[in-house]
């Protein structure tokens, strides 16, 4: 991958936009055998459309985390910020996904990221709000989510992010596979793999243009 950053989705996608319900663990297979083929992934891929429904993460998530992400090529930076998991109405776990995003946002872009907005009818919508009369929308087209009989947790979903702004809007899809590790209850290790891919206008089959992996720890904070 080039030495320029990712595109701003891509990063609040792989680490913290995990919006919305997965597979159950019968289909542990599958994500196994999708990293396998990284990082010559194509379209279309083996992730179900998310409907309305949050991802819900295993328990031993819940809390406040320190996060620091690494690139694996040591190209990008080392950052580091805040990311939040609650309890839903239900008493599911899942991401407090404004707060995850502008936290992330803000580590990685300053004050270029304004604010980032959830879209109320749709969990799996966001918008963020940039300098210079531009926003980017994201939205989570596809997910698959698989947690084995140990403490680990996966999760791999497809995003298509629109930057609008002057001039024609600029259209992607990212696809992000993360390995969620728990080491301990104030500890989670996590790698993660991520290519890109051309407009979906370009045809709905299409090859990885990029790819990126790196490093993901969360550390309980008391």
């Amino acid at each position: 991958m080039p030495p320029a950053r990712r595109p701003l989705l891509a990063l609040l996608l792989s680490l913290v936009l995990l919006l919305s319900g997965g597979l159950p663990a019968t289909a542990a297979s599958t994500l196994e055998q999708r990293l396998e083929g990284w990082p010559t992934w194509s379209l279309p891929a083996p992730l179900p459309r998310p409907g309305a429904r949050d991802l819900v993460y295993p328990s031993w998530f819940e809390g406040d985390w320190v996060a620091t992400s690494a690139d694996l090529s040591g190209v990008e930076p080392e950052i580091e910020y805040a990311v939040r998991f609650i309890q839903d109405p239900s008493g599911r776990i899942v991401g407090d996904r404004a707060f995850n995003a502008n936290s992330v946002g803000r580590a990685l872009l300053g004050e270029q990221l304004q604010r980032v907005r959830n879209d109320p009818q749709n969990p799996n919508r966001q918008l963020a709000d940039l300098s210079g009369d531009r926003y980017l929308e994201s939205t989570v087209v596809g997910r698959r989510s698989e947690q084995p009989p140990t403490d680990q947790f996966l999760a791999d979903e497809l995003s298509l992010q629109v930057l609008h702004g002057p001039g024609d809007p600029r259209v992607s899809q990212v696809e992000t596979l993360s390995r969620y590790v728990r080491i301990n209850a104030d500890r989670i290790e996590a790698q993660q793999w991520q290519v890109s891919y051309d407009s979906p206008s370009e045809g709905l089959i299409a090859e990885a243009k990029r790819h990126w992996s790196g490093t993901l720890l969360l550390e309980r904070q008391p």
